[in-house]
């Protein structure tokens, strides 16, 4: 949150156990043809005794060279792999699930697609492997003697080999001879967008899905309610919803583009604050202090009928949203940031002391409409997100310990330190303010970030500020999200927002991907960027 408001065809899915291989075929190079020709004409029209034609021999391979970079490369004496004019991708038998993966493939590459037959000479194949060991997004690529192999436990790990493959064709004409084997460092990496303060066109959402597919990104945090505007059709609830809005036919659309690029939607609609869109459409649950002055974008959640209406929604768009996760928010709620809570919102203090005890307060009201609406999504086999500061030191209802919690901020009202989270055994995703905000209009001290600091100086483990936790929590980092916040949603246009946040999304996929320092400079890693996407 800011401080302020605070193409692939269907892909189906495929087991963990099944696994991902990619084999291309090289085609000689016709300059060696040539140079044993002379050679040979040379030696039969000269007296002496003719001599063997030379062969020809390669230097050491380098790593390809890609966004995120490969993390191991054993390099090998060879030419390489290029599309040539006959080469095709095929699918190998038993994997027909990768048909969408191959199509694509071959597109980019402006080769042939062949489907379901044997490889032969300058083809891509893509087969499963089942015998493959690791993660389901890791994979190897291997080119020796003319084939290029990309394995993987995964339908994920062998897109994410298809995308090196295509990003080093791109940049350099070839994919160099060797070996590659690659995986992420996180399991979650992606890019979080507001769309409730700044609408974005279904075609600008789904040109980023691509953009981030080629980066190995697997997340888009989709905020699409908020103070300003409710930006995605409802048939529950179709007073809340603003003009400017994606229709659900749309979501789908987008939604099942994410699927087939192995990218998941992780929608939000943040309760019980950052609900004016929804509040104007029903004034009687607004939240208001004992004098009856309304709190901004607040619920009274001391009233029945918030729940209902909160629920309801929630029920509608986990049916639009299949994906495995759901943010519920929880952040800035105005009640719990007044100089007195309890005197200036005397309802919520009852009814806390009601549900919790005389002891209880309203940070355990709050904490546990937190609670309430993760049940609501958990049957519909969502995990539940919330960020860091809906979440209180000293409350005695404590937020239940499955809720992976979202930290961007240790600024704000009931925000704690990152190690205190982490000493519960909380799972903690990374979005860090200082690196990780791209805020429209820079309110509050806010920079449009290059990504030239998260490139040198951010990574999972910097979760607030500029110092990493000890790295004994490493495994509780989920991973991170670069995010766009609109809080003056006209700074910028859409075509601006896209440019601005190139490189700092590169800059985030190359350390989700890999931690550690990067071995090309920042100049150098700008360099390779515009290579890859003028290719």
């Amino acid at each position: 949150m800011s401080l302020s408001r605070g193409a692939l065809a269907a892909g189906a899915a495929v087991t963990a156990a099944a696994a991902v291989t990619l084999t291309v075929v090289l085609w000689p190079d016709s300059s060696d043809s040539a140079r044993r020709s002379g050679s040979e004409n040379s030696a039969s029209a000269s007296s002496a005794a003719p001599t063997p034609s030379p062969t020809r021999s390669y230097p050491l391979s380098k790593a390809p060279r890609a966004i995120p970079a490969v993390r191991e490369h054993t390099a090998a004496h060879g030419p390489g792999w290029r599309p040539g004019k006959g080469s095709a991708v095929v699918i190998a038998d038993g994997s027909k699930g990768l048909a969408d993966e191959g199509r694509l493939l071959a597109g980019e590459l402006k080769i042939a697609y062949r489907g379901a037959v044997p490889a032969r000479a300058g083809d891509v194949e893509l087969a499963l492997t089942p015998a493959d060991k690791g993660g389901s997004e890791s994979y190897t690529l291997r080119t020796h003697d003319g084939r290029v192999t990309v394995s993987g436990p995964g339908q994920a790990g062998v897109f994410y080999g298809t995308r090196t493959l295509k990003q080093s064709v791109r940049a350099d004409g070839v994919m160099p001879e060797g070996e590659v084997r690659d995986r992420p460092d996180r399991p979650q990496r992606g890019f979080n967008l507001d769309i409730a303060r700044k609408p974005y066109t279904a075609a600008w959402i789904e040109d980023r899905l691509r953009e981030m597919a080629d980066l190995k990104l697997n997340q888009l945090g989709l905020h699409f309610s908020d103070d300003q505007a409710f930006r995605i059709e409802s048939d529950t609830h179709p007073e809340v919803v603003s003009p400017d809005h994606l229709t659900k036919a749309q979501v789908r659309h987008i939604v099942a583009l994410a699927d087939r690029l192995h990218i998941q939607v992780v929608p939000e609609i943040d309760s019980p604050g950052h609900l004016g869109a929804v509040l104007r459409a029903h004034p009687d649950l607004q939240l208001r202090n004992v004098s009856g002055v309304a709190s901004q974008g607040s619920l009274d959640i001391s009233k029945p009928g918030a729940a209902k209406l909160v629920d309801e929604l929630l029920g509608e768009y986990t049916e639009l949203f299949p994906g495995a996760y759901w943010h519920l928010g929880a952040d800035e709620y105005l009640a719990l940031m007044a100089r007195d809570p309890a005197a200036s919102y005397p309802q919520l203090q009852q009814a806390a002391v009601k549900k919790y005890g005389s002891k209880a307060g309203i940070e355990d009201l709050a904490t546990g409409w937190l609670n309430d609406r993760a049940a609501v999504v958990r049957p519909h086999g969502k995990q539940p997100k919330a960020w860091n500061d809906g979440l209180f030191r000293d409350s005695i209802v404590q937020a239940d310990k499955n809720i992976e919690i979202e930290y961007w901020t240790g600024k704000e009202y009931g925000a704690r330190s990152p190690e205190e989270y982490l000493r519960e055994g909380r799972k903690v995703l990374n979005l860090n303010d200082e690196f990780l905000y791209y805020v429209l209009g820079q309110p509050n001290d806010f920079v449009y970030p290059t990504g030239k600091r998260i490139y040198e100086q951010w990574t999972p483990l910097v979760l607030r500020g500029t110092t990493a936790v000890p790295k004994r929590y490493s495994d509780q980092i989920l991973g991170g999200r670069f995010a766009v916040w609109g809080d003056l949603p006209n700074a910028q246009t859409a075509a601006q927002v896209a440019q601005g946040i190139r490189m700092p999304l590169r800059a985030t996929a190359q350390k989700l991907w890999d931690p550690g320092k990067p071995k090309l400079s920042w100049d150098g890693f700008r360099t390779l960027a515009g290579e890859i996407d003028k290719g």
